[in-house]
């Protein structure tokens, strides 16, 4: 866990040799000097031996619970080991099988909301990360890049830029150049203090992915009667509204002897010389439809409009 006075502490259980103060030690990726040991009531230890339970300060970041925790001889071979490790792990990111055409085709049309990480403790960002992932569903998958723990740093905000992704954190918070950096590469970050909150946060990032969708809503119909051809405004349909009304902002079909054969907007809607705002039922008016001047007597003009439909996980 990362202390906010103290920095990272790991709590370790010596399997075999001595663990003393001052000793150079490496956890997975990361290495330190022994500055302090600790044990179950707090009191300070110079040394511990194999089967003792005690909490560590003095390693630059916090490995995973379960990682290996070795002692090493210097700075120089502690380098070295992770230098090790890391290129490891590159190697293994690297060999990945290539995806299947289903998968393919998956990731194409299943919008994705990738996560970048950090909580205060483990467990938390363990049960944060399940949490996040429970949240996937058919329209839209929740990915997890990174979870780690401690603060939120630059590297973070690189990483979640070059990967399109946004910051939660969890009972932490950005340090250094973090806030800066993501605030010039436009890296959203959500820092929370309780659970709820941020499954609640990342639901709405959800949403948001998620394309609009639509329905048409019916208003009305007029039946052309005549046509009047006028310079600078086009073909005028003479027509009479039967049912409903037609809004000068309508979508309008044209209907010919049943079939469909021009879908638009409407250009102009006029009550004798008078642009209107809308006709209703019984009343005659004048309508352009933008491009569409083959028009003809006897063609039936629908209106609708567009419902914008509220998009659900």
């Amino acid at each position: 866990r990362v202390d906010k006075g103290r920095g990272p502490i790991s709590t370790v259980l010596v399997e075999a040799g001595t663990l003393v103060k001052g000793d150079i030690v490496v956890a997975n990726e990361y290495s330190g000097k022994v500055r302090g040991l600790l044990d179950d009531k707090g009191k300070i230890l110079e040394a511990v031996g194999p089967s003792t339970p005690v909490e560590l300060l003095g390693l630059d970041g916090v490995p995973s619970a379960g990682d290996r925790f070795n002692v090493v001889e210097n700075e120089k071979a502690a380098r070295q080991l992770i230098a090790h490790r890391r290129e490891t792990r590159r190697r293994k990111e690297s060999v990945r099988t290539g995806p299947s055409i289903q998968d393919f085709l998956q990731r194409k049309k299943t919008p994705t909301l990738k996560i970048v990480m950090r909580a205060d403790v483990q467990g938390s960002a363990e049960a944060l990360k399940q949490a996040l992932l429970d949240l996937s569903t058919d329209k839209v998958k929740v990915e997890v890049v990174l979870a780690g723990v401690g603060a939120i740093t630059q590297t973070d905000v690189k990483m979640a830029s070059a990967g399109e992704a946004v910051i939660i954190g969890f009972s932490t918070k950005p340090v250094g150049k973090a806030a800066p950096t993501a605030e010039a590469e436009k890296v959203p970050i959500f820092v929370f203090n309780i659970i709820y909150d941020a499954l609640d946060k990342v639901r709405e990032l959800m949403l948001g992915l998620l394309e609009p969708e639509y329905r048409e809503r019916e208003q009305g119909e007029a039946e052309v009667r005549a046509l009047f051809p006028i310079p600078k405004i086009g073909v005028v349909a003479g027509c009479r509204v039967t049912r409903g009304l037609i809004q000068r902002s309508s979508h309008v079909r044209v209907v010919r002897r049943g079939v469909v054969i021009h879908k638009g907007k409407i250009a102009s809607l006029r009550v004798m010389k008078d642009d209107v705002k809308e006709v209703r039922d019984g009343f005659e008016c004048g309508i352009v439809v933008d491009q569409f001047p083959e028009i003809e007597p006897g063609d039936i003009i629908q209106a609708f409009d567009m419902e914008t439909l509220t998009p659900t996980l």
